[in-house]
């Protein structure tokens, strides 16, 4: 038997990002999920695995290894791969670099939910954040967002400038509150535990894509913002008891469960409204959108041969 290895740079020339929205189109359409994470530490280190098991589909393994020590001897971090299961008799049918799946599963959740929840005339996008997922916005919001200016902004500016450097057209914004005010989209990738998006500055219209948070402390929006927004999810199951932007509001009784008005499995209420009104998405990321992006991603592999 033949395993199909898929290294992040080959493996990324087959892929485009409309193609993986429709992937992910078409794996919601299939039986719901089942999900389980593990977590094993030995301090400072971590091994995470996320397996997800859709009937039709296949199974997924995605594994992860976060050893902080590791650059200060120049080398990576976090590092890792996707095993990929066969439905049909659960043989092992691909080893996928667990950043090519990262990249592409974190963007492209994002991108799906913009393509129904924003405006299609939105022109200004603003990127808060300009780490990896910054870049990896750009790229998504780009194939969907052709006409769009995009500007990024980042508590130190000097990697808002190289980000520059790495995405031709963009532009750094200096001005947060300003640069929020003036978006069409605002998607966020920060690491923060206090919010950086004020509900204030939201203007009507917009749509707001928060990512960053992803532990139970995290948030990027203020509790006016929540309040202000019209709130979608990607999967209830990963994000309401799990992650801070959802877990901290609910809570302190700032929403209530009613305020999340769909995930990604109710495609008939995950949708725009009004011109007017301001949405919201949280990506969470859950293992099941991993297998979706990693099956998209072995299927093209595939078809390129």
């Amino acid at each position: 038997m033949s395993i199909t290895i898929i290294p992040f740079d080959e493996g990324q020339k087959h892929l485009d990002w409309l193609g993986l929205c429709d992937a992910f189109e078409a794996g919601h359409k299939l039986p719901k999920a089942e999900i389980g994470d593990t977590f094993l530490y030995r301090d400072p280190d971590t091994l995470l695995s996320r397996a997800a098991w859709i009937d039709g589909m296949g199974m997924a393994v995605k594994t992860a290894t976060i050893f902080p020590g590791n650059p200060g001897k120049g080398d990576p971090m976090i590092n890792g791969a996707v095993n990929l299961y066969s439905d049909k008799d659960g043989t092992l049918a691909a080893l996928v670099d667990f950043h090519l799946v990262t990249k592409w599963k974190t963007a492209g959740d994002s991108l799906f939910a913009a393509r129904k929840l924003a405006r299609p005339d939105s022109e200004n996008i603003l990127i808060v954040g300009a780490g990896t997922v910054g870049r990896s916005l750009f790229e998504a919001y780009q194939a969907a967002f052709p006409k769009a200016r995009f500007r990024v902004w980042n508590r130190t500016r000097a990697n808002a400038e190289a980000m520059c450097e790495d995405c031709p057209g963009l532009r750094v914004a200096d001005d947060l509150e300003r640069a929020v005010k003036d978006a069409d989209i605002v998607t966020s990738a920060t690491m923060s535990t206090e919010p950086v998006l004020k509900g204030e500055w939201f203007q009507p219209g917009q749509h707001i894509d928060v990512i960053g948070a992803y532990r139970p402390d995290m948030r990027e929006v203020d509790d006016e913002g929540i309040k202000r927004v019209r709130i979608f999810v990607d999967s209830y199951d990963t994000t309401v008891g799990h992650i801070g932007e959802i877990k901290i509001p609910l809570e302190a009784g700032t929403i209530t469960r009613d305020d999340l008005l769909a995930d990604h499995y109710e495609p008939e209420k995950f949708t725009r409204q009004s011109e007017d009104e301001i949405t919201l998405f949280k990506n969470g990321g859950g293992a099941h959108l991993d297998l979706m992006t990693s099956r998209y991603i072995l299927d093209a592999w595939q078809n390129a041969q």
